[in-house]
């Protein structure tokens, strides 16, 4: 399944928040992110992700492990992406380095969720913090067949614009690159 998705700045949060808040109810979450790279590098070079993400909410803390493909849409970044849930996130992160990865950035993301369906789809708009960068970043996406990522990302920039979020606030500045910026 190919994840499409358009990032955008948010210049008026509280707004946003609220408008999201009458789509569907939030999951507050933060997320500790490590991304894994091989020693050369060559994972980030590639456009390839590779990510244990520990998630810690209301309803408790889980552990997943990502591994994301280059991007096959160069506008908007949306890439192939396989997860799966993990019981031990320190076996995980065991495993990634006994494998010979390495360690690439961590960081934290603080984050509200909201599941609602538009368009016909099951959507995801995550308004996000990270601490090391400036402003609130708004995702949304959906999960689709190659073939059908173009219209889900129409789709989804009709969600965006619903919530005033105009085309020019899209981004593909990742918060990996912008975090080791930062640092």
């Amino acid at each position: 399944m190919i994840e499409a998705e358009l990032k955008a700045r948010v210049h008026a949060p509280e707004k946003v928040t609220q408008q999201l808040d009458e789509l569907a109810t939030a999951r507050v979450e933060v997320y500790q992110d490590t991304y894994y790279d091989r020693p050369d590098g060559s994972l980030d070079k590639a456009g390839e992700e590779l990510r244990v993400r520990t998630v810690h909410g209301t309803d408790g803390t889980r552990t997943v492990l990502t591994y994301k493909a280059a991007a096959v849409d160069e506008a908007s970044g949306s890439k192939p992406e396989h997860e799966t849930r993990v019981e031990d996130a320190e076996a995980a992160h065991a495993i990634l380095r006994g494998l010979g990865h390495v360690p690439f950035i961590a960081f934290e993301k603080r984050c509200r969720n909201y599941d609602f369906d538009a368009h016909g789809r099951k959507m995801l708009a995550t308004l996000v913090r990270v601490p090391e960068i400036d402003g609130t970043f708004l995702e949304v996406e959906t999960l689709v067949e190659e073939d059908d990522l173009a219209s889900a990302l129409n789709d989804i920039r009709a969600v965006l614009t619903n919530l005033g979020i105009s085309p020019k606030d899209l981004t593909r500045e990742t918060y990996t690159g912008a975090v080791a910026a930062r640092r």
